[in-house]
């Protein structure tokens, strides 16, 4: 391929400065002022009707946190995602805003390193499923059986999903990042044609949080993927999306043929509801203890009003599950893992991409926004993964 076609149009060139700008959260006018420059000659140049000069190109680039380097490679990507939130009433929009820049940082590294390696990551999503008209009990109804149509369509069967996010990533091809965030942020869910679905979800809450979390962002997915929208649990008006997503959630962790054959499986013999039951079932479909009682009230297997009745009587503590079950790890990661860190198939992209000579390690620092030091330590994993490499292991081609 020649030169040429290698060179990016001035119209891709001024796409990506758009997107860059916006990304950093810079004006037309401050641009503008950055190169000394009527604003009119901003919008000439993001059109792609006047072509910048190299000057321009880096005083831009530095303004909007990345390098000209990166604007002009041909496998480099600039997205603009715009993240379905999962939060708390608490949370605070600073918050909110970091992890949104992180979940676009990482899904731009991945695609970057995948178009320079030459991957195509194959995609096997379900149809959309629109949200029916109707009212709440149809809209939860919709819920219900379309967790059930997509359980069958992966083929899990009617028992408890042990890694939802196995499901989501190696079954779905979504992409999904575990990344210790910021306590008030659950996890967040974005959608772009190039990149597909994305996820965020907060490494350092509870394994049952997590999978509640993942399993509402999924209806989102199955239901409204394309239309970005913040919501917050504290909404007075709960959207017919936010409802639907809610009841996607516990239908699809808890199928209620599954959850009425294990409770009747736990509970044989006994006359009353008792904290050994709860914790054992919520343990056995990965979920709160709460999440798993009110899902018992829904399906008529406990009475209205159970979950509150124990919080009243000294509620189902931590101390009493270990009791029942042990010292069993309740996060996906422990305190001192969740420092800075990739997820896992994006730190052997980087390394491959490094091993090819593709990216130096400079490179990979400003792309991956991680320090030297933690650039470094991923690069001798990779180099002592190689020395380790023989033809008995190489994978067939």
């Amino acid at each position: 391929m020649n030169a040429a076609a290698e060179r990016l149009s001035d119209r891709e060139v001024g796409e990506r400065l758009k997107l860059a700008r916006e990304e950093a959260g810079k004006t037309q006018a401050d641009a503008a002022s950055v190169i000394g420059a009527a604003r009119t000659t901003v919008v000439a140049i993001e059109k792609g009707q006047r072509r910048i000069r190299i000057d321009e190109l880096q005083k831009l680039a530095a303004a909007y946190g990345t390098s000209a380097n990166a604007i002009l490679r041909r496998e480099a990507v600039q997205l603009s995602l715009a993240p379905q939130f999962r939060r708390l009433s608490e949370s605070e929009d600073d918050a909110v805003g970091t992890s949104s820049r992180l979940l676009n940082d990482l899904v731009t590294a991945e695609l970057e390193l995948e178009n320079a390696l030459g991957i195509h990551r194959e995609r096997r999503y379900p149809p959309e499923r629109p949200i029916l008209p109707g009212d709440n009990r149809a809209v939860v109804s919709q819920a219900e059986a379309d967790a059930q149509d997509l359980r069958d369509w992966l083929g899990i069967g009617p028992g408890p999903i042990g890694d939802i996010v196995s499901v989501l990533d190696l079954q779905l091809g979504i992409r999904v990042y575990l990344c210790p965030l910021n306590s008030k942020i659950s996890g967040l869910f974005a959608y772009d044609p190039r990149a597909g679905a994305c996820m965020l979800l907060n490494a350092l809450h509870p394994r049952s949080r997590l999978m509640t979390t993942a399993a509402h962002e999924l209806g989102h997915f199955i239901s409204s993927r394309t239309e970005p929208e913040v919501l917050t649990e504290s909404s007075l008006f709960v959207s017919r999306e936010e409802r639907y997503a809610n009841s996607f959630s516990r239908g699809f962790l808890t199928p209620s043929r599954a959850v009425r054959q294990r409770f009747q499986d736990i509970t044989a013999g006994h006359s009353h509801l008792t904290r050994r039951h709860i914790i054992l079932l919520a343990h056995a479909f990965g979920v709160a203890r709460e999440a798993m009682v009110r899902r018992l009230e829904e399906l008529g297997l406990a009475r209205r009003g159970t979950w509150d009745w124990f919080q009243a009587n000294g509620g189902i503590t931590d101390e009493q599950a270990r009791q029942v079950l042990g010292d069993i790890p309740s996060r996906h990661f422990s305190a001192s893992e969740t420092g800075v860190q990739l997820p896992p198939r994006l730190a052997l992209l980087a390394g491959e991409a490094w091993k090819r000579g593709i990216y130096s390690e400079g490179q990979l620092v400003r792309l991956l926004h991680l320090d030297r030091y933690s650039v470094r330590a991923l690069l001798d994993s990779a180099a002592a993964e190689e020395g380790e490499e023989d033809d008995l292991v190489k994978l067939p081609r």
